[in-house]
């Protein structure tokens, strides 16, 4: 058995006090939604000479409350505190898969911004990660795994698909191409 060291018992100890469950969800939901109400200035604005500035205190005092609100549910604790530990997680792999882009580059520098559609791609990849880690989180992606293995049937799966293929072609016809370039021409 590995020996306990201060580090760890100063973790320990923290736990205990609750630091894990209520004091770092309050802050973070704190955070989330003050910035929100900051940004968005939906609880309206005060204006003093000719500047309009954010209700500070309004949306502190919301926010406060929201916060409360989280972290008097056990059951969002939770969550939140699962599906942050695997969204880190799925950070700590996308950051070791560019470094492993990164060694196939040798000395040049990569970037993608000469690549719009990679960048898509990836967030597009990062967003459904999110999303099945919430769904974990919630307990939720177990039973709609469940659910569609128990009613698996070829002709819904197929339909499924066509109007999958459908959407797509439709979305593929309608999109809007780039305007064309505008050369300057020299006099």
């Amino acid at each position: 058995m590995a020996q306990e060291t201060v580090f760890s018992g100063v973790i320990a100890f923290l736990n205990r006090l609750g630091v894990y469950d209520v004091i770092l969800p309050f802050l973070l939901v704190f955070t989330i939604v003050f910035a929100i109400l900051e940004k968005t200035r939906v609880l309206g604005v005060d204006e003093i000479q000719g500047v309009k500035y954010s209700k500070k205190s309004i949306n502190a005092i919301v926010a406060f409350v929201i916060s409360f609100l989280v972290v008097a549910s056990t059951n969002l604790v939770r969550v939140i505190n699962e599906a942050i530990a695997n969204i880190v997680l799925l950070l700590i792999i996308i950051v070791m898969f560019l470094m492993l882009i990164g060694t196939m580059f040798g000395d040049k520098e990569v970037t993608l911004e000469n690549y719009p559609g990679w960048i898509k791609f990836f967030m597009i990849i990062i967003f459904i990660g999110i999303v099945i880690i919430f769904l974990q989180a919630l307990g939720w992606l177990e039973l709609i795994l469940g659910f569609l293995i128990l009613y698996y049937n070829l002709d819904w799966v197929a339909t499924l698909i066509l109007l999958l293929l459908i959407i797509g072609f439709m979305w593929y016809v309608t999109k809007e191409g780039k305007a064309p370039k505008k050369e300057k021409k020299e006099d």
